[in-house]
């Protein structure tokens, strides 16, 4: 059974789990540091995020505020755009930051953009898939059975693919929020560094997930023996 303690899965792994300790340290290093730094007109994320939506001519997405650190999103399936409180009720630049890329999910909804309408049909079934992917794999490999791990491989494969889909359209509402914030004239040169570096940092956790995910099919490929030629 390699499922369990196995020394190939953290050979592959640990190089991306140095990542992501990085990127996560990243995120809240620089999120930590431009919380100290308001906007130029003291906007909240809250008013931020409900000026851009009117900007843009969207007036049915209504801005809430939600529970937990950094737990911002838009849900396109609810029409709603929820933030955390560290970003609803903050002027800081961080806060700006993190608000405007969720409206620029929200645009991205509302315009049709393209990878949005790939993107929102996947979404509940690839979510469905990852579960039931992890335990085909696990049963699999446990009892032997050949067949029902390479069942749950695909589905894995499926939901990497989507988490794959899923990487430009964050990168795409991060640029949309940069370049929201400053042709409205809501921050400076100087306040646009700031912001970049808030969601470009968040960015590499974006990547860190789907290297993650990527590096976790690269192993499942391994164990099933998927890069045996068929004369071995």
């Amino acid at each position: 059974m390699y499922y369990y303690f196995d020394p190939l899965y953290y050979i592959i792994f640990f190089p991306i789990l140095i990542f992501s300790f990085w990127a996560q340290w990243r995120v809240k290093y620089n999120f930590e540091k431009f919380s100290n730094y308001n906007n130029r007109f003291g906007y909240t994320g809250a008013q931020i995020a409900e000026i851009l939506l009117a900007k843009n001519g969207i007036n049915d997405v209504p801005v809430e505020q939600s529970s937990g650190w950094l737990s911002d999103h838009y849900s396109p399936f609810e029409r709603k755009l929820r933030l955390s409180p560290a970003v609803y009720n903050s002027s800081s630049l961080s806060a700006i930051g993190v608000a405007a890329h969720e409206v620029g999910h929200a645009i991205q909804h509302y315009k049709g953009y393209a990878i949005m309408r790939l993107w929102l049909p996947l979404a509940k079934p690839a979510a469905i898939s990852g579960n039931i992917a992890i335990w085909l794999l696990m049963l699999g490999f446990i009892l032997n059975l050949f067949n029902l791990a390479l069942i749950g491989f695909w589905l894995f494969a499926a939901v990497v693919a989507f988490q794959i889909i899923t990487l430009p359209l964050e990168f795409n509402a991060s640029a949309r929020a940069k370049e929201l914030l400053y042709s409205y004239g809501i921050i400076s040169d100087r306040e646009r560094k700031g912001v970049a570096a808030v969601l470009n940092s968040a960015a590499l956790t974006y990547i860190a997930a789907a290297a993650a995910s990527l590096a976790q099919l690269l192993y499942y490929a391994i164990r099933l023996g998927l890069f045996r030629s068929r004369d071995d």
